[in-house]
């Protein structure tokens, strides 16, 4: 029996009201929306040789309890329905790169501060890295699963999936903020290795991108056999990816040599 899991991939820029994201994933019948890795201020580059600039983008950070992430918690407990947001998270000596899983009550259940930090160039190369990959559990009216956070960069290393899917994640939500299918140098590989991921883990795996022009779109999503399930172009909008936990919990058991618990 098929049991659906449907993930929204809130595909806008920044100055998109998250609220209104939020209420049309809803209204599309998703359990959770994620949005593009440091929605707070769109990923947004400085110059990494003007100290002045450099300050100026620290200042925008955010405290995981202010305004800008009140919105989401809002829209959550309005719409009922799962949100991760991300923001430019205020720290010391440096911010970080983060991502928050906020249930229907408005309430932080998952906390993931990027690990794989990209700090050969703006803007991360301001950033703190994080230490650790976590898991939280999601409640739908068909049951349940457990999820986990990476942000961009992170799916890229073999150990984060590895320590996700030991964690017992079934899916995990990647906010990202990268060229995914149209990168002048490596092409679309970014997508080839996040189904090799999945693959290897026996997770389905949902990445939120930027749209055109900040970068290419085609926000996506994989199921554990490495099969993509939803993508988008490079358009803004929202695309549904509906994932089967039933398959997920059978390939685990009849494929149990890919997935290492």
């Amino acid at each position: 029996m098929e049991i659906p899991f449907r993930v929204a991939l809130a595909q806008y820029l920044s100055d998109c009201d998250p609220e209104v994201v939020v209420t049309e994933a809803k209204n599309q019948g998703a359990e959770v929306v994620v949005f593009p890795e440091m929605y707070s201020n769109g990923h947004a580059w400085f110059d990494p040789q003007d100290a002045l600039a450099r300050e100026r983008w620290r200042r925008g950070a955010h405290q995981c309890d202010d305004g800008f992430i009140e919105q989401f918690r809002t829209a959550a407990r309005a719409c009922q329905i799962f949100v991760v947001a991300t923001l430019l998270e205020s720290g010391e000596p440096n911010p970080y790169n983060s991502a928050l899983l906020i249930d229907t009550n408005g309430r932080t259940i998952l906390h993931h501060r990027k690990v794989h930090v990209a700090d050969f160039d703006s803007p991360e190369s301001a950033c703190e890295r994080g230490s650790q990959f976590g898991v939280a559990e999601i409640r739908t009216t068909l049951g349940s699963t457990t999820v986990g956070l990476m942000i961009c960069m992170d799916r890229e290393f073999p150990a984060a999936g590895i320590s996700l899917s030991r964690a017992g994640a079934e899916i995990v939500l990647v906010p990202n903020c990268c060229t995914l299918a149209t990168d002048p140098a490596v092409g679309d590989v970014r997508i080839a290795q996040t189904r090799g991921r999945a693959f290897e883990t026996v997770m389905g795996i949902a990445v939120a991108n930027y749209p055109a022009p900040r970068c290419d779109g085609h926000s996506f999503a994989t199921d554990p056999r490495g099969r993509i399930i939803a993508m988008a172009d490079d358009s803004s909008g929202l695309t549904i990816a509906t994932f089967d936990l039933a398959d997920i919990r059978r390939q685990r058991t009849e494929d149990s040599f890919r997935w290492c618990p």
